[in-house]
């Protein structure tokens, strides 16, 4: 097959999957044999298309025209194979995962579940191979609408109210900020399609329309959970932890990121942007909610929530990174959107098996549970210290990347607020490992009680429990595997981002 095959192709698999999935649906097994398969084709293809798009070839195909001079298209370019090779890997994994965890917690609706999980895959691979702004708008959208259902999953009262904060925030900030951006783009440049060096760069617009529109940009991405619109990742976090695994390392949060750095490369352009001072207050945006992501997620005993700040303050990594404008800060925004991937995966997986092992959901029943999960626990240290930055682990080789841009542009706050954050990452992850391995429980071997489950539900703590299931333990030594990997052999990751950088004029 050619690459102007495979690219769409790449997009149509997750879709071309939900009728098998939907038909399987009477039996556990069939269902979650063709989820397994449709992802491993689709994975099959991205794998196929890495050496096309390190060749520096940059494949493009129409499939629609909506309106006239505009049109539905695909692009293979070297960021967009980054996150597509990062989203249909972790397809696969977490399905593996959720098998585990869904029949282990005894969800509801599964076929459901599996059916809109391949959907949002395929919405987020029309992202990745995005063309131009209108395509990369048309599946951002399709994205939200299809996670929404997963977000409300439970259907209890708590999941509805989540699901509406979910759904207002990212259809709220994509309709009145975001639409309204592509179109004022379309009228200053008479095009949408994504550029090397940008689209506005041969435009007239002045510093303050330049200031103004990359606001309506940056904040009408919602899904990157720059704040004041972050209010909606830890109100999703009621979902099933597959879900929250989905939002916050398969795909959503990586489309908003993702959908970002791509907009300051490819419409603003490089130079243009670094020659405006009506830009430079997006690094300062992206430092505070690092910090102050970290610093609420200090304060979180629930374990999911906890998680959740870490990846709003994790997310503005990439942002900070971006808004830098150096080769090296770029090179380490891509590199980090799979190493953030990597690692918080491992840690939503990790609070997966603990609640279905134990049913414990705080911080502060963790005491002595390094013990009776030591495979789950050890997965989850690997995690923190991705997270934290520490070596040997993906999340060090990204902050390098990050940190040695923000030195070469001598930008003080990036260099501070990048360190501070550091010690605060430390600061709410060290103290659940010191829980797990270092303190004795609270209650004797046999003791119980009770507690809120991320549903609503009220389960009782199993204090003799051990592992999770066997599913669930494969998913979560691949993905900490895999971040330990991706520091020993930063190869792939680090051409393509170079391949970035090289289509900067």
């Amino acid at each position: 097959m050619t690459p102007d095959t495979l690219v769409p192709l790449a997009v149509l698999t997750p879709f071309l999957g939900v009728p098998f999935i939907i038909v399987a649906g009477g039996n556990e097994n069939l269902r979650e044999a063709a989820t397994l398969i449709t992802a491993t084709i689709l994975f099959a293809i991205v794998a196929w298309l890495f050496p096309v798009a390190l060749a520096g070839e940059r494949p493009t195909v129409a499939l629609m025209e909506m309106f006239p001079g505009l049109s539905i298209t695909l692009t293979l370019e070297p960021l967009g194979m980054i996150f597509a090779g990062v989203a249909s890997f972790l397809w696969i994994v977490t399905t593996v995962y959720a098998i585990g965890y869904m029949r282990g917690h005894g969800e509801k609706h599964q076929t459901r579940f599996y059916a809109y999980f391949a959907v949002a895959i395929g919405s987020a691979m029309g992202v990745a191979m995005s063309g131009n702004m209108l395509t990369m708008f048309f599946f951002y959208e399709l994205l939200t609408v299809s996670t929404f259902p997963l977000v409300a999953h439970h259907g209890s009262k708590g999941a509805r109210n989540a699901g509406r904060i979910y759904l207002g925030i990212l259809i709220g900030t994509s309709i009145c900020f975001l639409l309204f951006a592509v179109i004022w783009t379309y009228f200053l440049a008479g095009t949408l399609d994504f550029k090397p060096g940008g689209i506005l760069a041969d435009t007239e617009a002045t510093q303050a329309l330049t200031g103004v529109l990359l606001a309506l940009y940056v904040f009408g991405i919602g899904k990157a959970a720059l704040m004041p619109f972050h209010r909606w990742l830890p109100a999703a976090m009621v979902a099933p932890t597959p879900v929250s695994a989905l939002l916050h390392a398969v795909a959503v949060v990586k489309t908003g990121v993702f959908s970002i750095v791509k907009v300051i490369v490819y419409i603003f352009g490089f130079d243009h942007i670094a020659e405006m001072a009506s830009t430079s207050w997006l690094a300062y945006v992206a430092g505070l909610t690092i910090v102050m992501g970290s610093v609420v997620a200090l304060r979180q005993d629930n374990l999911k929530r906890r998680l959740a700040y870490s990846t709003i303050s994790q997310l503005s990594y990439v942002i900070i990174a971006a808004a830098i404008l150096t080769p090296f800060s770029i090179m380490g925004a891509a590199i980090h959107i799979a190493a953030h991937a990597f690692g918080k995966i491992t840690l939503f997986f990790a609070a997966g098996s603990i609640m279905v092992a134990s049913h414990k959901t705080q911080v502060s029943q963790l005491d002595g549970i390094g013990r009776r999960m030591p495979i789950t626990m050890a997965a989850f240290t690997i995690g923190a210290l991705s997270m934290i930055g520490v070596p040997p682990t993906a999340g060090f080789v990204s902050k390098w990347y990050i940190l040695n841009g923000a030195i070469s542009s001598e930008h003080v706050f990036a260099i501070l607020a990048i360190i501070l954050s550091t010690l605060l990452n430390a600061g709410y992850f060290l103290p659940i490992i010191h829980r797990a391995y270092f303190r004795e429980r609270t209650v004797p071997e046999s003791g119980s009680r009770e507690t809120n489950d991320e549903s609503g539900g009220r389960h009782n703590i199993r204090e003799d429990h051990g592992e999770a299931p066997l599913t669930m333990l494969i998913a979560i030594a691949t993905t900490a595997g895999c971040t330990i990997i991706m520091f020993l052999t930063p190869g792939l990751a680090i051409d393509l981002a170079t391949q970035i950088v090289g289509d900067l004029p």
